[in-house]
């Protein structure tokens, strides 16, 4: 009887990997990537597969490391769901005042010389 009242394991596959693209509503693309050894050869190759995730916030942004979790096809593409974002990207800010707004001055252009 103390089972049932414990959560329930999710036995949902997951996989952690880098969103590459935000560009569809409510969707975002995770590249996952892999190290396998080369079945010929043994060598470790570095494989990897894009997967479409629902995103329904909007939380997960261009390059932040993410957790999705597998459900129910939701389109024709679609079997995944964002978990949760494990690592957010590095934003990269200029201030303003750093930008030099004024223009250059034009500088003459240079005479061809022509030979004959």
């Amino acid at each position: 009887m103390a089972d049932q009242d414990a959560p329930r394991e999710s036995r949902k596959n997951e996989k952690v990997g880098e969103v590459v693209s935000t560009k569809m509503a409510k969707t975002i693309v995770v590249e996952v990537g892999r190290r396998v050894p080369h079945p010929i050869y043994k060598r470790i190759i570095s494989k990897r597969k894009k997967f479409y995730a629902h995103d329904e916030q909007g939380l997960a942004k261009m390059g932040d490391i993410v957790r999705i979790i597998e459900c129910r096809p939701l389109s024709k593409l679609k079997r995944w769901t964002l978990g949760d974002v494990v690592r957010k990207a590095v934003q990269v800010g200029v201030e303003p005042s750093a930008l030099d707004l004024t223009p250059e001055p034009a500088k003459p252009a240079a005479k061809k010389k022509t030979e004959k």
